[in-house]
């Protein structure tokens, strides 16, 4: 075997490296950015999902990534199902990096041409290069020199990816520790102060307060405060922008509210819409 063949084989190799290294970056990504399920089951559904994306190949892991990982600006907004009333706790992180129409259709183009710039070097190099002739060899080098350029731009590009979506993920799991995701939580309030009465903790113990003190099926919002303040003292009024029980159940919306004279004073009752 000629130098010239040595040098070949060198920078063949050379390629087919870094495309491994490329192949088990993308799994990483594919396999890490998107995790739903019972919260109790995340580690074997994570475990599954590594599993899988070691099976799939080049190709697929490109047609996986773009509309999932790698998005438009116009896709990122996704509707999801309503939770099913007693379903157990489910947990969903989904990871993206955004980019504009042309950025999108260009990088699929490019990604695309890379998975047939791979499977020409695993299946076709010697078809298209003739390794028994001096000049046959120069030209596979140049176009070795030329491949592994653009492999290596690509597991460059596909490394700050990387980066980005480990950046998120650290962010996110700070929020989860944070005083704020516990508000937005358990108390159903957003970061920028916006609530969602359906998940609040507060309409959580007005429900529970239903079901102890409920008279002819109305119950006493002033006598729902107290044992609601008894139960979950955190859960005031004032915590969601209201200074009284009553406005707490007109704000909600998610209860109807009536006032009866009761010792020669206006009570407030409440119910669920609908009851």
């Amino acid at each position: 075997m000629t130098c010239a063949q040595w040098e070949v084989q060198r920078l063949l190799g050379r390629c087919l490296l870094r495309i491994q290294q490329y192949e088990r970056l993308m799994k990483a990504i594919v396999a890490h950015h998107d995790l739903s399920g019972p919260a109790t089951a995340l580690e074997a559904i994570r475990a599954a999902r590594v599993e899988d994306a070691a099976t799939k190949t080049l190709g697929t892991m490109v047609g996986q990534l773009f509309g999932s990982y790698v998005v438009t600006d116009s896709g990122l907004e996704e509707e999801l199902a309503d939770p099913v009333v007693g379903e157990v706790a489910t947990v969903r992180m989904r990871l993206q990096l955004s980019m504009g129409a042309e950025d999108y259709q260009r990088t699929q183009a490019e990604l695309r041409d890379l998975v047939a710039l791979r499977n020409g070097l695993v299946h076709h190099f010697i078809d298209h290069h003739d390794l028994w002739s001096v000049q046959g060899c120069r030209s596979a080098q140049e176009a070795l020199v030329g491949a592994y350029s653009r492999i290596d731009q690509h597991f460059e590009q596909l490394r700050g990816w990387a980066e980005h979506m480990d950046q998120a993920r650290r962010l996110a799991a700070e929020f989860v520790q944070s005083s704020a995701f516990h508000e937005l939580v358990v108390n159903g309030i957003a970061p920028d102060g916006s609530i969602d009465w359906a998940a609040s903790g507060i309409v959580r113990g007005l429900r529970e307060a239903i079901g102890e003190l409920a008279e002819d099926g109305w119950t006493p919002a002033a006598k729902a405060g107290r044992w609601i303040l008894a139960k979950y003292p955190d859960q005031v009024p004032s915590k969601y922008g209201c200074s009284s029980w009553r406005q707490v159940v007109h704000e909600s919306r998610l209860f109807e509210l009536r006032y009866r004279e009761v010792d020669g004073q206006r009570a407030g009752y409440y119910r669920e819409r609908g009851a």
